[in-house]
């Protein structure tokens, strides 16, 4: 499937798994989704392209499984899991249901914590990784890693994976 491959030219330390063998290796029984399916057909500008998996999150927002990047870029492993969350907002300045819906930073930390628990510290489990960072990030909309889009909000988190549980680390 394009897209999900390991990833090892410019950046030999990047390496790029696909959220369809991140879902396969969780024993999750989710398909990957088209643009069009996982938005319900509503696309940023029409940037939304390539599979995605959808998880579930404590806030009930749409929350899709882009990729996850292994990086020793910063001197040590770091697991990178990328997620799109299209409902995300850099503030809720409106008034009434548009400015409900919008999930700004903070409604969305929880949902952050919660993935890097339940779905990243399996991950790093099924595969014998000890990465000493783990980033959960979301954005409105696909952003190739290292890119800027200043059109796009992006949200990030950074954590020290400690047994079954992913301490906040100030990023």
């Amino acid at each position: 499937m394009a897209g999900w491959s390991f990833r090892f030219g410019a950046h030999r330390s990047l390496q790029r798994v696909g959220a369809v063998a991140l879902a396969a290796v969780l024993a999750c029984t989710l398909s990957p989704l088209s643009a069009d399916e996982s938005t319900g057909g509503v696309a940023h500008d029409g940037n939304l392209t390539g599979a995605f998996v959808p998880v579930t999150v404590p806030s009930g927002q749409q929350v899709l499984l882009s990729e996850v990047l292994l990086d020793d870029t910063p001197g040590a492993l770091w697991a990178r899991f990328r997620f799109v969350a299209p409902q995300i907002a850099r503030a809720a300045d409106g008034i009434g249901d548009a400015a409900d819906r919008a999930m700004d930073f903070e409604r969305s930390a929880a949902d952050m914590d919660h993935l890097c628990e339940s779905l990243a510290l399996d991950y790093l489990d099924q595969h014998a990784l000890s990465p000493s960072m783990v980033v959960i990030s979301f954005s409105d909309r696909p952003v190739e890693f290292g890119t800027s889009d200043a059109e796009a909000t992006q949200f990030f988190e950074a954590y020290r994976p400690e047994g079954e549980r992913c301490i906040w680390e100030a990023f």
